[in-house]
């Protein structure tokens, strides 16, 4: 098993230690939260990010916006968050209600205070190899196949699903010259009829789509490493891309609950640390 907990607790961990850096020096790291709507998961997700933000140290400002919010509303609300100095990130928690355009908004914040890393301006830099925050899940699958030793340099990655938030930009982090990545890698997606043959194929196997147990035993070769990080929900039932069956040809695969998902919370909040440590001045040391 490749569980995500243990590599959350590292990267948490060096974040604390960068947080109390920073408060040492007189710097308050803030990461600022903003949800539009009632929707209670989302309320929940806040909560949660919120907690972490104060036992790591950050200051975490939130803003709640009435499910009736405009987009100008909203696109006034980030504004505000640009021009304040003592914000260094700041969270958009998706999704919004129906009437409001999520990305619209995006390209609103400022990119440096983008903790999600899914500012145009950020895949822009992200595919150019340039320093910018990184889209968290894809960062996540990178950092647990690093922490739990899997070798990724020189072998045969293959992702399916090509979405802007895992697949994409999975696809480029995970080709960068890098001990951590440097892999040949393959996207293939539901449209390509004859995906399974990509994927028996994988020495790295990420699933990426949203479909539930898409990926079964027979798409496996044996003895690869498989990573869930597409899922869907049925009410709060969290289903998987992966099938659990499939723990029975690889050899090493994330769990159905604890995989990506831990991993992808302490992304964001590296993500956080760094944009505080460049509004400083100071150069990134995670």
């Amino acid at each position: 098993m490749l569980p995500g907990a243990p590599v959350a607790q590292a990267v948490l961990a060096q974040v604390a230690e960068g947080v109390a850096e920073l408060r040492a020096a007189g710097v308050t790291p803030t990461l600022a939260t903003v949800l539009v709507g009632d929707d209670e998961a989302s309320a929940g997700y806040i909560r949660i990010k919120s907690r972490q933000a104060a036992e790591l140290g950050f200051a975490a400002p939130h803003v709640r916006l009435a499910a009736s919010a405009s987009q100008a509303d909203l696109h006034a609300v980030l504004a505000g968050f640009n021009s304040d100095p003592a914000v260094h990130g700041v969270l958009v928690q998706y999704p919004v209600p129906g009437g409001l355009d999520y990305d619209r908004a995006l390209q609103v914040l400022d990119p440096d205070l983008d903790v999600d890393g899914m500012h145009p301006v950020n895949m822009g830099r992200l595919a150019l190899g340039l320093p910018g925050p990184l889209p968290c899940t894809p960062a996540a699958v990178e950092a647990l196949l690093a922490h739990h030793g899997v070798p990724v340099a020189g072998r045969e990655v293959v992702i399916l699903g090509r979405g802007a938030t895992l697949g994409r930009p999975l696809a480029m982090l995970l080709a960068q010259k890098r001990s951590t990545a440097n892999a040949a890698v393959t996207v293939v997606h539901t449209g390509v009829v004859d995906w399974p043959r990509y994927a028996r194929r994988a020495d790295i196997l990420v699933a990426a789509v949203g479909v539930p147990g898409i990926v079964r035993p027979e798409h496996v070769r044996p003895g690869a490493v498989v990573v869930g990080g597409g899922v869907r929900y049925a009410g709060r039932r969290l289903l998987p891309d992966v099938d659990e069956s499939c723990a029975a040809v690889a050899g090493a695969i994330t769990p159905r609950v604890g995989g990506v998902g831990p991993v992808t919370v302490a992304m964001l909040f590296r993500n956080a640390l760094r944009a505080a440590r460049s509004a400083a001045g100071l150069a990134d040391q995670s």
